[in-house]
């Protein structure tokens, strides 16, 4: 499979754990850990079901691929996530040594990869991550942009 077709097929998945968050009153962000088109893990975000400010999507995938592959390097792995991660969660890609970020809709207030913040272009960093933003951007964007305006009853 061509990269850009197993970056939407994987981006979908990401989509579906996003789904889910909304239904269950969360912020619709998911995402997917792979290795190569062999998935890893998936979640969705679940601060608010877990009582837990850093159960983000990613931290969540990171936390559960680390106890499956028994490391807390996830070299080769890529993560596939529905929003540009916060510092948080990009900070966490780093330590983690992800090779590859896949990731839908920008976000413009608190993106730490290419919008808001630049995170990954920091010199003096260890580790480089590869990035690509834009993957299902709309199906991304809406699903967030929906969720906000039931929230705020517009």
């Amino acid at each position: 499979m061509r990269r850009r077709e197993s970056d939407e097929a994987l981006m979908k998945i990401a989509l579906e754990e996003a789904r889910k968050a909304a239904q269950q009153g969360e912020v619709p962000i998911g995402a997917v850990l792979s290795v190569g088109e062999r998935i890893i893990a998936k979640n969705h975000n679940r601060c608010i079901q877990l009582n837990d400010p850093t159960a983000h999507a990613e931290i969540l995938v990171l936390r559960k691929a680390g106890r499956l592959l028994k490391n807390y390097r996830l070299n080769h792995t890529n993560l596939y996530v529905t929003a540009e991660p916060c510092l948080m969660c990009a900070s966490a890609m780093i330590h983690a040594r992800i090779s590859r970020l896949v990731f839908g809709a920008w976000e413009k207030k608190f993106g730490a990869v290419e919008s808001k913040f630049k995170l990954f272009k920091e010199n003096g960093l260890n580790h480089r991550i590869e990035v690509q933003g834009g993957i299902l951007e709309k199906k991304c964007s809406d699903l967030l942009r929906n969720f906000f305006k039931k929230k705020r009853g517009k």
